[in-house]
């Protein structure tokens, strides 16, 4: 899995819209495994300068007069309703209208078996929903929960015969759940970049799954991750591509349809009664 594949993804961009791309004004609130989606958009942008994307570390509103990809952390690590409450303010503000495109992104350790995942969806929505109709001139964007590997290998074969709990496993059927409840409210409707999806997939379309009580759930790659969490070369430049070529067929006008399809990858999701076709097995 070369770099290479991340750039073949772009060559397929046009001029048009690549230029469209960089005529943005972008807004990304994040943490951790945003700064490494980040580091993955510098990383193509040093191969193909022609993809003009000015990025900025700030959530200043007045930074965004001109094109740019403005980027900022954006609430606080396992306190997911504070990242909501962060991103509102920050939209209401003064991003909000000045942004083209705004939106946010989850942390893998936003989501533990404690999570009130109908509570957290349903604040989650009825936010995004005040937001759209206070600034109906900024389309904002959804962005699912990412993931983390699945404990593979020897110890792994060992919990399993002691019929101990593999490390990965509960947190990523929390974050598929949750996930699911993103796609189903906004798949068609409203733009989601499928960040999951995206981290599951390899280059030639298989998936990385695993199975729990009959049900098969994505796992991220662990060739994608230096540490089972976060994005390696390899994993923040395959997220990054597929976030430019989101970003690049997204209208800035809400009210205007995608260019191409809102869903980024047409790769299913967790939640399926059985494993997704080409799906490869974790541990």
């Amino acid at each position: 899995m070369a770099p290479g594949r991340s750039e073949a993804l772009l060559a397929g961009l046009s001029a048009e819209a690549k230029s469209s791309l960089a005529a943005k004004k972008v807004y990304f609130g994040h943490q951790s495994v945003g700064y490494d989606i980040v580091k993955g958009i510098e990383d193509l942008l040093d191969r193909d300068p022609t993809l003009g994307i000015r990025i900025i570390e700030t959530g200043d509103p007045e930074a965004l007069g001109a094109a740019c990809f403005a980027h900022s952390k954006s609430g606080v690590n396992k306190q997911p309703w504070v990242k909501i409450e962060a991103f509102e303010k920050a939209l209401d503000s003064g991003l909000g209208g000045r942004a083209d495109i705004a939106f946010f992104k989850f942390c893998y350790v936003d989501f533990t078996p404690d999570t009130d995942l109908a509570k957290l969806f349903n604040d989650y929505k009825a936010t995004m929903a005040g937001l759209r109709q206070r600034h109906p001139g900024t389309n904002l964007a959804h962005v699912t929960v990412p993931l983390t590997t699945v404990e593979a290998g020897p110890k792994a074969w060992a919990k399993r015969i002691l019929r101990r709990p593999l490390a990965g496993v509960r947190e990523n059927v929390i974050r598929s759940r949750f996930n699911d409840m993103l796609r189903a409210e906004y798949v068609g409707k409203e733009p989601i970049f499928d960040l999951a999806s995206v981290e599951s997939t390899y280059p030639d379309g298989s998936r990385r799954s695993f199975t729990r009580d009959g049900t098969s759930y994505p796992a991220l790659i662990a060739g994608y991750s230096h540490d089972g969490r976060h994005l390696n070369e390899v994993g923040r430049q395959w997220v990054a591509a597929h976030l430019l070529k989101f970003l690049a067929e997204l209208p800035t006008n809400a009210a205007s349809p995608p260019i191409g399809s809102a869903h980024v990858l047409d790769v299913g999701g967790g939640g399926a009664p059985a494993a997704p076709r080409g799906a490869r097995q974790e541990g």
